[in-house]
């Protein structure tokens, strides 16, 4: 059947498997290469096999909880959603979560999702305790940072190519109540953006839209959005009863893909300032919930129809803290001369790295962007990747559908190693994707 990515672009006749037991699994590894797939959340081809692309989804079973240390054990196609619906009503949040419920806790880890708090919580691998993993023999290893370590560590941010996770323990959070204590800074350029993310630093949640559009004096211009989990003293007393009742929001759909001449430099421009305009208004601390705090987009299902029937690339860089100023005046300058803007612009403030092998954090800043496909866009994004390079910053594979393995390389130098490692183990005659061999993973 046809399938992509979330980004509805490359879409590629991949043939589609949904086993239901680890045998199944084994029986189709023995045939050739395959990769796994949740709920298809991933950007580009890091899903997708033209061989066999396993649906993991049938593996949604919770196995465990440890009350004393938030410990939950579960198999890898349960949905965030899901885990949020059991546990948050019983006071237990994730210490970390990225900007959709609707993804896997598989694909969480071959990504290793990072959230707005990663200046201070670093990214989902550091609340893993132990994976299980199928390997390419069929065999399963429990792999932890005690046993079987090297494994761990390479499939934490490894896109799903040392096995097949099947079942993982991680920790959640206790919280008292499901609401967000929120403040949002208008910023007027990029400087001072970057101020505020510092200045901030002990806050635990802190995310910038930014406008990509704006140019000369108000370049960078943002909304910087900081929150804390609200104790049930913030709450209004009429609240206090009922912590977790915060409402989740009513979803709409996206009925049918938008025309293609629907985004454009002007729409997004008006988008963009409005939407600045009314960011800037705001004062003062307000409650909102943790649904429209953390994933503002799940509330319109299909969004990415917006972008039309040809799709859309994401992008999304990180720049080590020392070149961040230089390397994203630069981007932004460049994403205003072409006039591509996007209208979700979206940057983060990043801690230190983590130990997954190729996970994609480092301490700077991130910026991510989506921009509709076309010959333009693909024309920009090139020029974008020689400016993180210049700049030492390197590319998320959870986002990628169109990176070449020359530039991945030169962003990156732990990809030798893991393309060794990978060609070591036989690794790559088990398991690819379409981005593992269109990068040369």
């Amino acid at each position: 059947m046809i399938l992509s990515g979330w980004g509805a672009w490359p879409r590629q006749d991949c043939r589609l498997s949904r086993p239901r037991d680890p045998e199944r699994i084994a029986a189709l590894l023995a045939e050739g290469r395959a990769i796994a797939r949740g709920n298809g959340r991933s950007y580009g081809d890091s899903a997708l096999s033209h061989s066999n692309t396993l649906d993991m989804r049938g593996f949604s079973r919770l196995l465990g909880f440890d009350e004393a240390t938030g410990r939950i054990e579960a198999e890898a196609g349960v949905m965030l959603d899901d885990l949020l619906k059991v546990f948050l009503p019983r006071g237990w949040f994730p210490w970390v979560t990225p900007g959709t419920r609707f993804v896997t806790l598989g694909g969480m880890i071959a990504s290793d999702v990072h959230g707005k708090n990663h200046h201070l919580h670093g990214s989902f691998g550091e609340w893993l305790d132990w994976i299980e993993l199928m390997g390419a023999d069929g065999h399963v290893l429990r792999c932890s940072r005690e046993d079987y370590p090297d494994l761990f560590y390479e499939t934490i941010g490894g896109m799903g190519l040392t096995g097949v996770i099947l079942r993982a323990g991680f920790r959640f959070r206790r919280v008292e109540t499901a609401w967000i204590r929120q403040r949002d800074i208008g910023t007027r350029d990029l400087a001072e953006t970057l101020e505020v993310f510092e200045a901030e630093a002990a806050t635990t949640y802190s995310v910038a839209w930014i406008d990509c559009l704006a140019q000369g004096a108000a370049l960078g211009r943002s909304i910087v959005s900081l929150g804390e989990h609200a104790a049930r003293i913030h709450l209004p007393l009429d609240r206090r009863d009922a912590p977790f009742a915060a409402p989740v929001r009513r979803k709409l759909s996206v009925p049918f893909h938008a025309p293609d001449f629907a985004l454009n430099r002007y729409s997004v421009r008006a988008f963009n300032h409005l939407h600045y305009g009314k960011g800037r208004k705001a004062s003062g601390e307000t409650i909102v919930g943790w649904d429209g705090y953390f994933y503002p987009l799940d509330a319109l299902l299909n969004w990415n129809r917006i972008y039309g029937k040809r799709g859309f690339a994401q992008y999304q860089c990180v720049l080590p803290l020392a070149a961040s100023a230089a390397g994203l005046r630069e981007l932004l300058l460049e994403i205003s001369k072409a006039g591509l803007g996007s209208f979700l612009a979206v940057l983060k403030r990043m801690g230190p790295a983590g130990r997954g092998r190729l996970s994609f954090p480092m301490e700077g800043h991130t910026l991510a962007l989506d921009f509709p496909v076309s010959p333009q866009t693909m024309a920009l994004l090139r020029r974008l990747d020689e400016i993180v390079l210049a700049h030492g910053g390197r590319f998320y594979l959870a986002k990628d559908s169109r990176l070449t393995p020359e530039t991945l390389r030169r962003a990156d130098p732990r990809v030798e190693s893991f393309h060794a490692m990978r060609r070591q183990g036989d690794l790559n005659l088990r398991f690819a994707s379409s981005q593992s061999e269109r990068l040369y993973l």
